[in-house]
């Protein structure tokens, strides 16, 4: 029997957001809900009630709410939530004043910044002015090619503020990345640093933003924001300079326009590896309501709190982060390297900030352990109430490091949702226990499932993860999609009007989920469908190996598992050792897991956020070519895996 590995305490329940709204549905809905179950059960079976309770309960700022939540509310696409509301997201963000500190900003050099919510408010104020000067307005679009500092987060909310919209990259992108995202929509305005710090180094990013701007021509002005240097020469890019010559001095208010609430607010952008990334537009109204949800009931956001993510500005967690800001909380942005100058830097950021919310990427946690990090020992976490982990499934032994390395007594919630929904699908429950691997619960409101191949609910089978009913954070268009034909294909194409996110898993007993990788990854040796996360488990286990990738081969009219390691410095792989990686997960899994092929590389290739792609090294064996590889990190890695002999035999 899986035991919980930890559960909140009574009085920890009745302190939650989530008790308290629970009350309040009970008393408001004449219902008597004791259970997150039952909760989740009510949101998704009276889905107006219940935005309707959100938008109430986050204390929305609009203008206009109207009378209707739900217009075509059977239709996916094409549900209109809120359809006469009209609101303003910066507003909403920047609703609380005074001295309490908005943003703390710490740098891998030792640097830190702060700034109150008075002063984040007057510096947006600053920069929004300027955007109207420069004639923009409701729908044009302003980019960032920024690192993850508190300029970035005012230029946010100053395009924000003025109906603008906005979209990112962060400036590990190479010029062709950024063309690719930003060459689709088209902005007039592009803000950027004159460099940033990584690993240890200082990198320029101006001379890749004049490459950028030499074909980037409906940019009208550029802003450089100093950061590695207090005057940087804007001698090699036209059309450039700093802010404080760009912002108006003297401007005091913002003036929030008020729009409906699917205006677009974000343009986020796919992985690219397969081809240009889709250009995916979140709404203003979807996006604020769906983060208050999760910031406020799944992750017992206050005021008081001090979130923080591990993220770059490319990531769809930087957005999600923001909006804590929407809560009064205190939000904590870091950037550079997670591990330089050593892979303690983000708990003594944690400690030193008393961070409370701490959220970081599966890997990180991963790479924590296998660093012999065991923070439980060497700081005091005592602020720390809940570990956040995304990216990818988090193992079961990550699980128990954290519990075990890092603090007994916290919530510890993977999440899963994506860049397509800019939210999760399933996430943390600060009432309910957590379970080794397994996700707590399916987010409220979200009316998730299971299905087989041809459409059939499943519990506690695997299959694809869907959604059956509309929710607030569904894009609302791609970018440039004439009939909506790919948004329709990404997500629609699979089961008429119910999304198929693109995830193989299964709702396990207690109601939470379990995701076992990406549908498009899953192997198939003999008929047989199995996730690569369930491999990924067993492989993390064992000392030598940092980490791997798996894919399918096909091979004598069938499917073979190939897995590639990357070890630690200075072991080889001999026979030895891949006996004891297939004997490892022969033992805890099913000899169909057991790779037919286990090969060492140097280099394991990963996308700018820092996921693996294991479809574009299945092409590269396959003899495919890669359309997109400025989407990775490290594209020289795929190089690797070309002409392999071990794959021929």
């Amino acid at each position: 029997m899986n035991q919980p590995l930890w559960s909140p305490s009574q009085e920890q329940i009745e302190r939650t957001n989530l008790s308290d709204f629970m009350a309040r549905i009970n008393e408001s809905q004449g219902t008597q809900i004791d259970s997150y179950g039952q909760l989740h059960t009510w949101s998704v079976e009276n889905a107006e009630a219940f935005w309707s309770q959100i938008w109430d309960y986050g204390d929305i700022r609009a203008s206009q709410r109207g009378q209707h939540v739900l217009k075509n509310g059977d239709k996916m696409p094409g549900a209109q939530w809120f359809p006469e509301a009209k609101l303003n997201f910066a507003e909403n963000l920047l609703r609380h004043r005074g001295d309490h500190t908005a943003l703390v900003f710490r740098g891998e050099q030792g640097h830190r910044q702060t700034i109150s919510q008075d002063e984040l408010y007057s510096r947006t104020a600053r920069l929004a002015a300027a955007l109207r000067q420069q004639g923009l307005g409701p729908g044009d679009r302003v980019a960032g090619f920024m690192p993850n500092i508190i300029d970035t987060v005012v230029a946010m909310l100053a395009s924000s503020s003025i109906g603008a919209v906005w979209s990112s990259c962060s400036p590990d992108f190479g010029i062709q990345g950024v063309l690719d995202r930003f060459g689709q929509i088209r902005p007039k305005v592009l803000f950027t640093t004159d460099g940033y710090f990584y690993n240890g180094k200082t990198l320029n990013s101006l001379e890749r933003v004049a490459g950028i701007a030499e074909k980037l021509t409906s940019v009208e002005t550029i802003v450089v924001i100093p950061f590695v240097e207090s005057q940087p020469d804007l001698s090699v890019l036209p059309r450039a300079q700093l802010l404080a010559d760009f912002e108006v001095a003297d401007a005091t208010e913002v003036q929030f326009e008020q729009l409906p609430f699917d205006h677009p607010l974000y343009v986020m952008y796919s992985s690219g590896t397969t081809g240009v990334p889709k250009c995916i537009v979140h709404s203003a109204g979807g996006t604020l309501i769906q983060h208050l949800k999760e910031h406020l009931l799944h992750t017992d956001l206050k005021a008081d709190d001090k979130l923080f993510y591990y993220t770059t500005c490319g990531w769809m967690m930087w957005n999600w982060l923001v909006s804590g800001l929407s809560v009064g909380a205190t939000v904590v942005l870091f950037d550079g390297s997670p591990f330089a100058p050593g892979p303690e830097i983000l708990i003594d950021v944690a400690e030193q900030e008393g961070i409370t919310v701490f959220g970081t990427s599966a890997k990180y946690i991963a790479a924590l352990e296998k660093a012999g990090v065991k923070p439980v020992q060497s700081h005091d976490l005592s602020a720390l109430r809940a570990v956040l982990s995304t990216g990818s499934p988090l193992a079961h032994e990550s699980f128990d490091y954290v519990y075990r390395d890092i603090k007994a007594d916290l919530l510890l919630a993977s999440i899963s949702g994506g860049t397509d929904i800019v939210s999760c699908f399933a996430l943390g429950c600060p009432i309910l226990p957590v379970y080794r691997g397994e996700l707590q619960c399916l987010g409220l409101g979200m009316a998730v499932d299971i299905f087989d191949d041809d459409g059939q609910s499943l519990r506690q089978q695997k299959g694809e993860l869907v959604c059956t009913q509309p929710f607030p954070s569904m894009p609302i268009y791609f970018w440039d999609d004439a009939d909506n034909k790919k948004f329709h294909d990404a997500y629609f194409d699979r089961f008429d009007n119910i999304w198929a996110h693109g995830d193989y898993g299964e709702i396990t007993e207690h109601g939470g989920l379990i995701i076992h990788g990406r549908s498009d990854a899953v192997l198939n040796p003999g008929g047989v469908r199995l996730g690569t996360a369930e491999i990924y488990r067993q492989v993390e286990k064992v000392e030598e190996v940092l980490e791997s990738i798996c894919i399918g081969q096909p091979w004598h009219d069938d499917v073979r598992v190939v897995l590639f390691v990357r070890l630690r410095e200075g072991i080889t792989l001999d026979q030895q050792l891949i006996d004891r990686i297939r004997q490892t997960i022969r033992a805890n899994t099913t000899p169909r897991h057991v790779p037919a092929k286990v090969i060492q590389v140097a280099d394991i290739p990963r996308t700018i956020s820092g996921k693996i792609v294991e479809l574009a090294v299945r092409k590269v064996v396959q003899g495919e070519a890669v359309k997109n590889k400025d989407a990775l990190a490290n594209p020289e890695a795929l190089e690797l895996y070309h002409d392999l002999a071990e794959l021929r035999v």
